[in-house]
């Protein structure tokens, strides 16, 4: 069976997009967000990011023609911004810590 072909792996990549889709719309929002709305929200993204983190740990270890070829895409994708999928975590991760140190503001 393939890497695509796992039912789980299917239902963890929907859950993902789903989550990150409402996250964002949810986002748009966020400047209207009280102290512990934003709270919660960071929270949620950065448990988004982690499991994201985690999806994409089992491309990588995989070895299925087609999750080496989705972790080459991602990989080319993410160099024509000058990063790593990794520094593209990492950035995320600084956006949110930001989003902390502003919320009292």
């Amino acid at each position: 069976m393939g890497f695509f072909d796992s039912d789980i792996i299917q239902q963890e990549a929907k859950q993902l997009f789903d989550d990150y889709q409402h996250l964002t719309q949810l986002g748009g929002k966020y400047g209207k967000f009280d102290r512990e709305g934003k709270i919660a929200f960071i929270e949620r993204m950065e448990t988004l990011l982690d499991r994201y983190k985690v999806f994409m740990k089992r491309f990588e270890l995989s070895d299925d023609f087609m999750a080496k070829m989705t972790v080459e895409q991602m990989n080319t994708q993410m160099s024509q911004f000058g990063m790593t999928p990794m520094q593209m975590f990492d950035q995320m991760n600084l956006t949110l810590e930001r989003m902390k140190s502003e919320i009292d503001k």
